[in-house]
């Protein structure tokens, strides 16, 4: 349990500048970017087709959910009033409920004067925005509490570079949702409904299988082979609705572009031509702030995200000399003061590392197995002069690598004669174990 959890804990916060960075960005991105865009069309279509009064309460509905996520947040990362999954399952209750009353009353908006029913759907509509941000906005939020740690407080420069990272997400999706918003209003009404509409049903759907998934979670139904099915697809398929929003947006800029080149508005004199013009100059640069946004989106959560994940290769054993049931490393070989790797084969083929390091300013060797008691035998890699576990990608200090604790390797027998650091064969095949596999 403790490895899972330091696991999970890790994968979040990366060690190394520009791990910190990248880490944040994308997951940032993922979670918020195809949120952006969904609030970008709701709020363009609120604004083209309610009047000032269904603005108005759509914007109650949009500062209710951010005020509901920040308090959500606050609670979740430092109570234990109210856990993630039941404030979940009331967000999609509250949007799927909004969304079926909103459908079923949406006809209503187009009617003249103020009804009951087009009140209702106003409604309807702002619950359905401000359950968007409910759901999404917790999580983000509580980035921040995870960033600090017992080794790091908010005044180092670790927590600059995750807090770098979270903001640059933060700024990418609120560029993305707002010129998605400001996009969208200037495209013609048909086309801004088709695109509404869709995003709708795709929403259905994600949230649909969201909720199922929740439920089953928190064992509110049944497992069966239909719910299996759909919480299957809701945790393998999360990219796909992403890209889905994002080929969305690009729809809008095609859109816009199109309309911009193909206007010909009627105007009396050179005045009205020149404002004419400058507005389309305006929906243009709103439609290319689209495209970039969307492409750096897509770009963060595919080739961004590749890299910041990929996989680490140490570097390779190196020789030394086994005789009389002892392991033999020169000084000579590890005086630059970098990590070099050693094994010895056991008669099964099984091959027991360990690493040894010079300890900065100091005469002395950091020595120990490249395995460690929480992350096993995954190893460890130099980066920036400093000692890097593979798994969990926690930085050791070398001063202490030779001590017990944390992720730090684990100690084994060791002496030092005549210039030599010599390693018992039998002090290595006790961990024999650990390097099977």
């Amino acid at each position: 349990m403790r490895r899972s959890v330091r696991k999970l804990h890790w994968r979040i916060i990366k060690k190394g500048e520009e791990g910190y960075v990248l880490t944040n960005l994308v997951k940032v991105t993922e979670d918020l970017l195809s949120v952006a865009i969904v609030l970008g069309l709701l709020l363009a279509f609120a604004k083209t087709s309610f009047p000032k009064s269904g603005r108005k309460i759509v914007i109650i509905g949009v500062l209710a959910g951010l005020a509901a996520s920040i308090v959500m947040a606050v609670l979740n990362n430092t109570t234990n009033w109210m856990d993630t999954k039941t404030w979940n399952l009331r967000m999609l209750i509250i949007w799927i409920a909004a969304f079926v009353v909103f459908a079923v009353l949406s006809s209503k908006i187009k009617k003249e004067g103020k009804t009951i029913g087009k009140t209702v759907a106003w409604i309807a509509f702002a619950a359905l925005t401000g359950a968007v941000i409910g759901n999404a906005f917790p999580a983000v939020w509580g980035y921040p509490y995870s960033f600090t740690t017992a080794d790091v407080s908010v005044l180092s420069t670790e927590f600059l570079y995750k807090l770098i990272g979270y903001l640059f997400g933060l700024v990418l999706t609120f560029l993305t949702g707002l010129s998605v918003y400001q996009a969208g209003r200037r495209i013609k009404k048909p086309e801004l409904n088709l695109c509404f509409w869709i995003m709708l049903i795709v929403e259905v759907i994600r949230r649909g299988t969201g909720l199922v998934q929740v439920l089953q979670a928190k064992r509110l139904i049944k497992s069966n082979h239909l719910v299996f099915t759909i919480t299957k697809f809701a945790n393998n398929q999360k990219e796909l609705f992403i890209y889905i929003m994002i080929i969305l947006a690009i729809v809008v800029f095609v859109l816009l572009m199109i309309a911009s080149f193909k206007q010909n508005e009627p105007y009396r004199n050179p005045a009205e031509h020149r404002k004419i013009k400058a507005k389309w100059r305006s929906a243009r640069r709103w439609a290319v702030t689209v495209l970039i946004t969307a492409i750096l989106g897509l770009l963060v959560i595919t080739a961004v995200k590749a890299y910041d994940s990929r996989e680490v290769e140490l570097s390779p054993v190196e020789e030394t000399t086994i005789e009389n049931g002892n392991v033999y490393v020169t000084f000579e070989q590890v005086e630059d003061g970098h990590l070099h790797r050693f094994a010895y084969e056991t008669e099964d083929g099984t091959q027991i590392r360990f690493i040894v390091i010079k300890k900065p300013n100091s005469s002395s060797y950091g020595i120990g197995l490249d395995a460690c008691d929480i992350c096993g035998e995954t190893g460890y890699y130099e980066k920036d002069g400093q000692v890097v576990c593979k798994l969990c990608d926690v930085v050791m200090n070398i001063s202490t690598i030779g001590f017990k604790g944390g992720c730090n390797p684990i100690v084994i027998d060791y002496s030092i004669e005549n210039g030599q650091i010599v390693v018992p064969i039998d002090g290595l095949t006790e961990y024999e174990d650990i390097f099977k596999r």
